[in-house]
């Protein structure tokens, strides 16, 4: 059985890519299994990039309504409105940027799902007698379908239970969502085989929080290979194909991430932030903060940290 944990960070602190407190989290241990997370997202959200995996990923709302808006990264924004009971649906095999604000008092609250190839693989095996290569799945962006968010409300209640559910019961959830993917998401292929590449969503979420946790020190690429059990040029390759980015520009993204919410939420200074995220000298941190908002980070924390504490 995989292990169930609840944890709370602040939020940046959590170890995954997408600002939020975490509430609840069930880690995968394989490829054939699930990955859960259940977190609370900040009210308002500047844009971030969220990597590609190859798993099916569903986000289901839990609680609260916001102005969700994504894009392929450097593409047009797309906005939709979403509430508690709708959901996402994706397996694109390249990153996508995203922003929202929240528009209720309710805390922002969604669920991930990834589900595992093997298990997705058998799923779509016994349901079409396919490979998985030769079945795709459709885009979904803030719809309803009242079979599978049964599904999904009743896999958030017994993970935010204080009595965490068998493995056995998770892996019964986990099939019956894959069946409803199947029978009502399933987009013509064209007889175009479906390449699933990349890292899968447990490994890759466990390197980006090796990635978060070590901003301070110079970037080392071989132990990030080394947790996925890849050559530097192979991890390379397929972080590459989650992130759009090679592993040291995606950390250079994530060091300049924290330093805009450190500069919005806290009261360190502008020398501080930059010697405590790794930037060699401050007018380092300057010149790179700079390139990547336009702004100096003390125009920053001037123009837009008081009104982000205003908007709070």
């Amino acid at each position: 059985m995989a292990e169930v944990k609840t944890e709370v960070t602040s939020a940046e602190g959590m170890k995954e890519h997408i600002p939020g407190q975490m509430l609840r989290e069930r880690r995968a241990q394989a490829d054939d299994d699930i990955y859960v997370e259940i977190v609370t997202r900040n009210a308002i959200q500047d844009d971030i990039l969220v990597p590609a995996v190859p798993e099916p990923l569903l986000v289901w709302i839990a609680s609260g309504e916001a102005v969700v808006e994504e894009r392929p990264p450097g593409g047009e924004w797309l906005a939709v409105r979403v509430r508690q009971g709708d959901f996402y649906l994706t397996t694109s095999p390249v990153p996508v940027e995203m922003r929202w604000r929240s528009t209720s008092p309710e805390p922002f609250t969604v669920m991930h799902v990834y589900v595992g190839l093997p298990l997705f693989a058998r799923v779509v095996r016994m349901a079409t007698g396919r490979a998985l290569g030769d079945f795709a799945l459709r885009e979904v962006s803030g719809e309803r379908d009242q079979i599978l968010c049964g599904l999904l409300q009743v896999l958030y209640a017994s993970l935010s239970s204080p009595t965490q559910p068998s493995g056995g019961f998770i892996q019964g959830m986990a099939q019956a969502l894959g069946f409803r993917l199947v029978e009502g998401y399933e987009i013509a292929v064209d007889g175009r085989k479906i390449v699933r590449g990349g890292l899968p969503a447990h490994k890759l979420h466990r390197i980006l929080a090796a990635m978060r946790s070590r901003l301070a020190e110079p970037f080392e690429l071989a132990p990030y290979a080394d947790m996925a059990g890849l050559s530097v040029f192979h991890f390379s390759r397929v972080f590459k194909q989650a992130t759009s980015m090679a592993p040291s520009r995606y950390v250079a993204r994530l060091r300049l991430e924290e330093a805009r919410r450190l500069l919005c939420e806290t009261d360190r200074s502008v020398i501080d932030i930059g010697l405590a995220l790794g930037y060699q000298s401050p007018s380092h941190f300057s010149q790179v903060f700079r390139h990547g908002t336009g702004v100096t980070p003390s125009v920053y924390r001037r123009e837009l940290g008081i009104s982000h504490r205003e908007r709070r």
